[in-house]
């Protein structure tokens, strides 16, 4: 490890080098019009996968996906194989007015790295790559076995996604899941997300005519769309409590009071998250009562208005508009299921059209929640590497995004353990102007990796998953029937749950 650190500082520039090439191309994958690029973007990747060190580097489909990069090392018989993902692609530049410096240009500012994608997720790239290649460059192997793989439409959903791992399966294949494309819950405070919320849209349509109408002929007269879908709309305002779903909440897995407990040692109060999502003053907080700002926003369901329209304000005309649409997005947690809530929030927004405007739901994309247990030898590992590359105690937290591979994945792997690595912070801006990576959490987690490797490759037997516990045996029938005491006392006891 001394060696594989002193080469880590030593390239130190060359490493964020890499990252920088990554930055450079415009691998924006949400507007059709940058193919080149994201092309351009999987052969960079592959060259660096060379650089690195990686064998069998490729650039692969599955149907008409965008190009995923992929590449492996193999030299570690007996040893663990490590899966490790990231994503090329990237969203568009918003708000570019807003932006400090070329988004497209690496430029460092006190300790920051600013640029689109150098966190989400270019920076995941750069960093698993100069962990691998401070091994291979120095020891000349690994000490697992490593598949990587980058994908190229994680930012437009990752539709062929389940696909390529099915039709892959057997050469993707390994024991541990390696993703850096979550958070750390503060700056240079290691984080392992062990929750993600799922999520389920919607997207509703209103009709009520077939053609726009002169509003001085026919205002008042007819059905205007726009505000019946605003009636309908708001029909989700759930103010400060629960939101306003029939049996939405009937699953709903709660928190124990120990992860409670966890949540209120957490960083984090009202003014700094106010200050980090750049909140008016004298607007409230949404929260469902006293929930904690963590609770609400990893374990409690939420709604969000993400697309509305009926006419543009740029075009605006006196009329009385035929049509108007909304997307809702519904984030789902631990126990809820994605087709049960897509029909609860369907019945509400269905349910006694104003003026009997025709109302249209349709699916408009859903992805599962997922949850572990972080416990076991693949985590203990993670949590030892993390605090030597970072120098302070990890913690394991929830997320309220959604990485709907996740649990599939695990699945296809036999339940392989899945480690969710943060490399964002909250001052990321991630989506946003001036997204960025904290330069000193980019080199503590390329450390964290590297240590990783190494302790997963010294598990006795390269066992990584957690034990089972033994079933306790059966007790014997009883010749009568048992006193009330003891009946209640051969109950099993719901296991608990403990972040």
């Amino acid at each position: 490890m001394k060696q594989v650190i002193e080469w880590l500082k030593a390239n130190d520039a060359t490493l964020v080098d890499h990252l920088a090439r990554l930055v450079a191309v415009p691998s924006i994958s949400t507007d059709g019009a940058h193919q080149k690029e994201i092309d351009q973007c999987a052969s960079l990747t592959c060259d660096l996968m060379r650089e690195a060190g990686l064998n069998n580097v490729e650039v692969l489909r599955c149907g008409n996906s965008n190009p995923y990069a992929y590449g492996e090392w193999l030299g570690a018989p007996g040893k663990p194989t490590v899966f490790l993902y990231a994503h090329h692609d990237v969203q568009p530049i918003n708000f570019a007015q807003d932006w400090l410096s070329d988004p497209w240009t690496l430029t460092e500012r006190d300790g920051r790295l600013y640029g689109r994608g150098s966190a989400d997720d270019k920076g995941a790239i750069a960093v698993q790559l100069g962990a691998i290649a401070a091994y291979l460059k120095t020891a000349g192997s690994l000490p697992v076995n490593v598949k990587m793989l980058v994908e190229g439409e994680e930012e437009v959903g990752s539709g062929n996604l389940g696909s390529f791992f099915q039709q892959h399966k057997d050469k993707i294949h390994s024991d541990v899941i390696v993703v850096c494309d979550t958070e750390n819950i503060d700056t240079g405070l290691p984080s392992i997300t062990y929750s993600l919320r799922g999520i389920v849209s919607l997207l509703v349509e209103v009709d009520s005519g077939k053609k726009p109408v002169h509003s001085g002929l026919a205002g008042g007269l007819l059905a205007d769309s726009a505000l019946a879908l605003s009636v309908i709309l708001s029909r989700l305002y759930w103010k400060n409590g629960k939101l306003p779903v029939p049996h939405l909440y009937d699953k709903v897995r709660k928190m124990t009071g120990a992860e409670k407990r966890t949540l209120k040692r957490l960083p984090g109060d009202e003014a700094r998250w106010r200050e980090e999502h750049a909140v008016l003053e004298g607007v409230r907080f949404a929260l469902e009562g006293k929930t904690h700002n963590y609770e609400q926003t990893w374990r409690k369901p939420a709604i969000t208005i993400i697309a509305q329209e009926a006419s543009s304000i740029k075009g605006a005309s006196n009329q009385v508009l035929p049509h108007a649409a909304a997307i809702v997005s519904c984030r789902i947690v631990p126990d809820q299921d994605p087709d049960e809530v897509y029909q609860q929030i369907s019945e509400v927004l269905t349910k006694d059209p104003p003026w009997g405007v025709k109302v249209t739901v349709k699916p408009h994309g859903s992805a599962k929640w997922w949850m572990t247990e972080p416990t076991g030898p693949a985590f203990s590992a993670a949590m030892a590497a993390l605090k030597k590359g970072y120098g302070v105690k990890p913690v394991a937290i929830g997320c309220g995004g959604s990485i709907g591979f996740v649990g599939p994945l695990a699945e296809l792997f036999g339940g392989a353990p899945a480690l969710l690595l943060g490399i964002e912070d909250p001052k990321t801006n991630a989506h946003a102007p001036n997204e960025s990576l904290d330069g000193g959490d980019f080199r503590k987690l390329t450390v964290s990796i590297a240590h990783l490797f190494e302790n997963l490759g010294a598990l006795p037997d390269g066992k990584v998953k957690a034990e089972k516990p033994e079933a306790p045996p059966e007790p014997p029938a009883p010749s009568a029937p048992a006193p009330a005491a003891a009946q209640q006392a051969q109950e099993p006891q719901e296991p608990s749950h403990q972040a």
